[in-house]
């Protein structure tokens, strides 16, 4: 496997590689967007027939963490929604084949780009506080020079310096009380306590939008929910190619024989509809393991009802096969290292559905826009600033599902402190029923006081989602502590999702769970194309300046009149110009 860039190795279509002529039965554990992946790409450009590939998935349905459903008892529901941008090179690689559910003789990715064509993403308001009264538009990060130091000096701290590290332990006062640090960390999910390696990854693979992050003008969205606009017409297509799916079946162990010159796998232990069961393997056979979840253990409440906390490991789950599997070899990983700190990891989602017009005014006083309009509405979420739960929320373009009945909104909500006390209900985020939850948003929405309960109880409908492991790849981690795709050796097998390593992109992002799966194919057939490199803005002159002028807030650099005027017969002081430096 290598890494390759432009669009001579973007077209090309390789062929048939040696070992799928041998290939016997390929198996993935885990029908999140990681395996689901995988399956496409052995099909497309391993060129191995549908019909030999089973996906292992322990849940009814599909999807993973890419959820989005109308629950026929409760409402609709979706745990979270996925940010996109332009350079998610290996997801748009693959989109590309997939056919649309909606649009003929088009693409999943023909589909996408049309919408945001047509309608661009772009927030008006990112931030509010004082129950929306005070709005936070004027885009400015409001970075100390202090702050200033320490964010570049992150940026240019070798991996292996920040292991182990914390981002309050290199990241001083001055920076965390920034607005930057605010649009920063909950745009992304980041707590002071994780991992400074996981931030500086983040900020070098996305330094080109830098100056994207106080209006979200860097984000695209698909029409519907990540579920029905992503999921279904890739399994549609996995399906249609004669991919099998084996649902109620909860893989705990894959086996392996290792020696010191090679790791084969031999077998797959699984408990389906609660009975022990399971495969033998052969050389020439394949399994793709899901190691991890950051969704395992959701429990969801209802309106009247809280979630439950369950930061328990149980047997079936893809923490305990990761445990099982590592326990085989140092080069599997270190699970412990993410699930074993719920504490770090936790918080809590809710997704609310008006039932009527009257909240849908408060809600476009803030966006500014129309809630029912069909186009963008808030373009990302919005931060309440002043919220002990550090509450944001969003409403996508509507409808949010396809079937959601006409003159309804759905609005995503989730909480980063969900210990915390809230401003109007005076309990934790955690023990608060559905209803409680909306009471917290409408008093931050602007909503009188004396109407807040009414509206509540009546106006809308609330599902919370407790998730005890949703940023446990953010827990400060070493090399070796996740596994490669294809560890060393390993000839039959490879590591997919959020905590396999790859080299130079950043974990809670589609890009990362189609990168892994790409990668683990490519390299066991050996195919002859490249996979896309990371999108390298972070070796770019131009993103870098406009990235460092942006996080000054616009000011130039302090450049003297003879210095300027040198530079102005260079390439250099064009440049500089253009972008605001000089």
């Amino acid at each position: 496997m290598y890494y390759s860039s432009g669009n001579y190795e973007a077209f090309a279509r390789p062929r048939k590689p040696e070992r799928a002529e041998r290939i016997g039965t390929v198996y993935i554990v885990g029908s999140g967007l990681a395996g689901l992946a995988a399956a496409g790409f052995l099909i497309r450009d391993g060129q191995v027939p549908g019909a030999q590939i089973t996906i292992l998935e322990a849940a009814p349905i599909p999807g993973g963490a890419l959820d989005g459903i109308q629950d026929p008892h409760r409402g609709f529901k979706a745990r979270g929604g996925r940010e996109m941008e332009d350079h998610f090179e290996c997801l748009w690689d693959l989109f590309r084949s997939v056919p649309s559910l909606e649009k003929p003789d088009a693409s999943v990715l023909d589909e996408f780009y049309w919408l945001n064509k047509d309608d661009p993403n772009y927030s008006l308001l990112r931030a509010t506080e004082n129950q929306g009264k005070d709005a936070h538009a004027d885009r400015k990060f409001r970075l100390t020079k202090r702050a200033q130091k320490d964010l570049t000096k992150l940026f240019l701290t070798r991996n292996e310096d920040l292991h182990d590290k914390r981002i309050n332990e290199v990241l001083g006062r001055d920076f965390l009380a920034s607005t930057f640090w605010m649009y920063w960390r909950t745009m992304f999910a980041f707590e002071e306590w994780h991992s400074a390696l996981e931030m500086k990854l983040y900020l070098q693979r996305f330094v080109h939008h830098i100056g994207g992050l106080p209006d979200f003008s860097a984000l695209k969205f698909t029409k519907y929910n990540q579920y029905e606009s992503l999921v279904l017409p890739l399994v549609e297509w996995l399906k249609d190619a004669g991919v099998q799916f084996a649902y109620d079946t909860r893989v705990t162990n894959v086996a392996f024989d290792i020696t010191a010159q090679r790791k084969t796998a031999r077998r797959i232990d699984w408990l389906r509809a609660g009975e022990t069961g399971g495969t033998d393997l052969g050389p020439d056979d394949l399994v793709f393991i899901t190691n991890g979840s950051l969704v395992e253990n959701s429990r969801w409440g209802d309106h009247h009802t809280p979630p439950e906390y369950d930061p328990e490991i149980h047997e079936g789950g893809l923490w305990a096969l990761w445990r099982a599997v590592a326990r085989q070899d140092p080069s599997f990983g270190r699970p412990d290292v993410f699930c074993t700190h719920p504490e770090e990891t936790t918080w809590e989602s809710a997704t609310l559905t008006t039932l009527d017009a009257r909240v849908l005014p408060y809600i476009q006083a803030i966006c500014q826009r129309d809630p029912l309009s069909g186009r963008v509405v808030t373009g990302g979420i919005v931060t309440v600033q002043d919220s002990s739960w550090l509450m944001s929320w969003t409403i996508n373009r509507q409808p949010h599902f396809a079937s959601q009945p006409e003159g309804t909104a759905v609005v995503w909500i989730y909480g980063l402190f969900c210990d915390a006390v809230g401003d109007f209900v005076k309990k934790p985020m955690r023990d608060c029923t559905g209803e409680e939850i909306a009471a917290e948003w409408l008093f931050h929405l602007g909503v009188p006081v004396d109407q807040i309960a009414e509206l509540a109880a009546s106006a809308v409908v609330c599902l919370p989602c407790m998730m005890p492991f949703v940023t446990s790849f953010f827990e400060p981690r070493r090399a070796g502590d996740r596994p490669n795709v294809v560890p060393d050796a390993v000839t039959n097998a490879a590591f997919v999702g959020q905590f396999a390593e790859t080299e130079r992109d950043c974990i809670f992002t589609t890009e990362y769970s189609v990168r892994t799966a790409m990668e683990a194919v490519y390299t066991l057939l050996d195919i002859e194309r490249g996979v896309p490199e990371v999108f390298a803005s972070t070796y770019d002159v131009r993103s870098l300046v406009d990235a460092a002028v942006r996080a000054r807030d616009g000011a130039k650099f302090p450049v003297p009149r003879p210095v300027q005027r040198r530079l102005d017969r260079t390439v250099i002081g064009p440049l500089l110009r253009q972008y605001g430096a000089m």
